[in-house]
């Protein structure tokens, strides 16, 4: 059994949470996602079953989009609603306005500092480790892309806000920042992931829906890229890990082997005129889907 299925987390569990669990459904230990949310959040989560967790890698997973409730006035330790007020100010009365003068510093390439309740490891252990001790530790910041920041509702002291991003964007940062830099605070009350690359939440499944017919096959999951059938003796050569010959150039550096029945069961990268394998699934691994 291998493929990807798309869960739309409910609010309250986390990334975690739902891997165990598929595991437990699907009867497998292999099983992975492509990318944490929040337990806050709400959303698409991408989950890969069996061998094919070892492909994450060639999946097109950016931009990644999210519908964020943002309040203003108030500015937590965790920069979403379930941590302690650590300021207060108050809201502009032209709350659009004000967004809208700080947006551009908000929009393209950004520093964003990872907040202390993250999983961001220091010396081994995750931010959040540290930070429910009361210690604060200096972070590196990280260049994330915003493609856009889009205001979709408002109210007196909140916000819909629709980001499309580049993957390692914190939202509760953007949030926290977007608050901060209005003068007044601000802290996320609601997220959702609705899209990962070409992935998007209207293909999403509940977790409790979830079974193996619901897998996304590696052909149709991977990014488009040449496929190369191959016979038995090929394929024996790519699985010891073997170059092989190709018989006519590609225009692609990376290319899709299949097997005689046009599964899936490697990708490799083009050298000259040979490829070389760098991931491939097992002969012994059962795969129904590929």
């Amino acid at each position: 059994m291998l493929g990807i299925i798309l869960i739309n987390k409910e609010k309250g569990c986390t990334s975690h949470d739902v891997v165990n669990a598929v595991r437990r459904k699907f009867s497998t230990r292999r099983v992975g996602h492509a990318g944490t949310l929040d337990p806050l959040a709400t959303g698409l989560l991408v989950v890969a079953v069996g061998p094919a967790t070892r492909f994450l890698q060639y999946l097109p997973l950016e931009p990644k989009e999210y519908v964020a409730q943002i309040k203003f006035g108030k500015a937590t330790s965790t920069f979403d609603e379930e941590g302690e007020v650590t300021s207060e100010g108050p809201v502009p009365d032209d709350l659009s306005g004000a967004i809208q003068e700080v947006m551009p510093q908000f929009l393209g390439l950004i520093s964003q500092l990872p907040p202390m309740y993250s999983a961001v490891k220091i010396d081994g252990k995750p931010l959040y480790h540290y930070a429910r001790q009361g210690k604060t530790l200096e972070r590196e910041p990280r260049r994330v892309h915003i493609e856009q920041f889009e205001i979709t509702q408002m109210s007196q002291d909140s916000v819909e806000a629709r980001i499309l991003c580049s993957g390692g964007t914190y939202i509760r940062s953007l949030a926290h920042d977007l608050g901060e830099a209005i003068g007044a605070g601000a802290h996320l009350t609601g997220l959702h992931r609705s899209r990962v690359g070409r992935f998007t939440d209207g293909q999403a499944t509940a977790l409790t829906d979830a079974t193996p017919d619901m897998l996304i096959s590696l052909r149709e999951a991977l990014p488009p890229m040449p496929l190369i059938q191959l016979d038995e003796t090929q394929v024996h050569q790519i699985r010891e890990g073997r170059q092989i010959g190709l018989e006519s150039p590609t225009g692609s550096r990376l290319v899709a082997l299949l097997e005689p029945g046009g599964n899936v069961f490697s990708v490799a990268r083009v050298l000259d005129h040979m490829v070389q394998p760098e991931c491939v699934i097992p002969a012994e691994a059962t795969h129904g889907v590929s």
